[in-house]
């Protein structure tokens, strides 16, 4: 092997693992194991000193979880990471070091439903608070940062609309106010979008979706880039003071580009215990090594569909960014350019009684609440994933009633034509051809 860098597909399939040394096993063992001997006395206070990396209990670390930690970091181009139990799970630890009572985050109003309602809701429990904003505003972005902000959060492309999000220029914003840029890169993958390149520091997903792609798994996963300068003010004492849930230990004068990391394992997971099962971590693996095979399919299939809804005359509108059409096409060759990704909406003429028909009428689609799926998968976002919502936070989320939220997947294209044609044939009562 030389030292030229790799290309993704063999990173996706090589990273974070290597034969078994013993067995000669070409895929990481799953190691359903609880805790793990220690060498001795000076071996274990080592590893609970963090002067040693290594496994202690699987509340923390795990081998099976590690490999799939190391194999998106490699794809993204992070130093270190760690594996949650859920997508929303890997949320509440990515803010985890940085928050504390009274502090907010500056979050997108283009986000999942879900993650609007953790925000402005459950992480007040926590004393945190966060901020909606149009993140296309940019000077509405820098007003909303204030003193006790501690970081702003995006996703690449927003679900459920598909809008892309100007990663760079809220990456400046970010560096100005001293702070990190998050950003949830599940419907991306780095397949389409690497943020940390762009200019972000922590990546969260869902390894629920793309990343495993056969809806078997329910996980999440944090990573950082290891370039941000936790000690450059005082915002963020559990990385840059004496961390009094860790002996006093200062982790990013001690730690370097893996701070931010080591906190996330040693405390936040130790604390909150949101882990990643090894089983779960296994699947997640295996979906990996296909990743980039699949995603160039769900694109091409995507823009076909989003191009035959788009000329339908019962569609109102189609918000894929991948159609010239779209305000955000441009951006997709600076963010994405292998293209918008496979998540999108459309809009139906006839209002919301004819999202749900169609939703009831279609045959090969999956009615789930889940996206990323190597089937194609539909639902009706206002009245599910954003019901919690009011009608103008379900606007401005991109999930008005008279939308529906399509996940397009990898079965033949003519295919998924078909039966999108045939449920809006038996929804609005009309023909394409009428």
């Amino acid at each position: 092997m030389t030292d030229r860098p790799q290309g993704f597909d063999t990173l996706a399939i090589h990273a974070g693992a290597a034969p078994d040394p013993t067995t000669g096993a070409i895929n990481p063992p799953i190691y359903q194991t609880t805790a793990y001997q220690f060498k001795d006395a000076d071996h274990a206070a080592r590893l609970f000193n963090l002067q040693e990396v290594g496994n202690i209990y699987s509340r923390l670390t795990n081998p099976t979880v590690s490999a799939l930690v190391a194999r998106v970091a490699a794809l993204e181009g992070a130093a270190g990471g760690i594996g949650c139990s859920s997508g929303h799970a890997a949320q509440i630890m990515a803010l985890f070091p940085l928050m504390g009572p009274g502090k907010n985050i500056v979050a997108s109003t283009r986000l999942y439903g879900g993650t609007i309602t953790q925000f402005s809701q459950t992480i007040k429990r926590f004393g945190w608070s966060a901020k909606f904003v149009d993140t296309d505003d940019l000077g509405a972005v820098a007003k909303a940062c204030d003193k006790n902000t501690r970081a702003i959060f995006a996703e690449t492309i927003a679900n459920p609309g598909g809008y892309i999000t100007d990663i760079p220029a809220l990456a400046k914003i970010a560096d100005r106010k001293g702070i990190p840029l998050i950003i949830d890169n599940t419907t991306a993958t780095p397949w389409l979008c690497r943020p940390m390149e762009l200019g972000a520091t922590i990546v969260v997903h869902s390894a629920t979706k793309y990343l495993t792609g056969n809806g078997t798994v329910t996980g999440g996963l944090v990573l950082d880039s290891g370039k941000f300068d936790w000690s450059a003010n005082d915002k963020f004492p559990s990385l840059s003071q004496p961390e009094p849930a860790y002996h006093g230990l200062v982790f990013h004068p001690t730690l370097g580009g893996m701070a931010y990391t080591f906190h996330s394992i040693a405390i936040g997971l130790r604390d909150l215990g949101m882990t990643m099962n090894p089983q779960g971590a296994h699947y997640t693996l295996m979906g990996i090594e296909t990743l980039g095979l699949r995603m160039a399919r769900h694109v091409e299939n995507a823009k076909i569909v989003a191009e035959w809804l788009e000329s339908d005359p019962r569609v109102d509108y189609v918000t894929y960014a991948g159609l010239k059409s779209s305000p955000w096409h441009k951006r997709v060759k600076k963010i994405t350019p292998k293209g918008a990704g496979a998540l999108f909406t459309f809009a139906l003429k006839d209002g919301y009684d004819a999202c749900v028909s169609l939703i009831n009428n279609l045959k090969m689609f999956c009615h789930v609440a889940n996206l990323g799926d190597t089937r194609s998968l539909v639902i009706h976002s206002a009245s599910t994933t954003h019901r919690q919502l009011s009608e103008e936070q379900q606007i401005r989320a991109g999930a008005a009633p008279n939308v529906v939220r399509l996940s397009i997947g990898i079965e033949d294209v003519a295919d998924i034509i078909a039966d999108l044609d045939q449920a809006l044939t038996a929804a609005t009562g009309k023909s394409r051809e009428a």
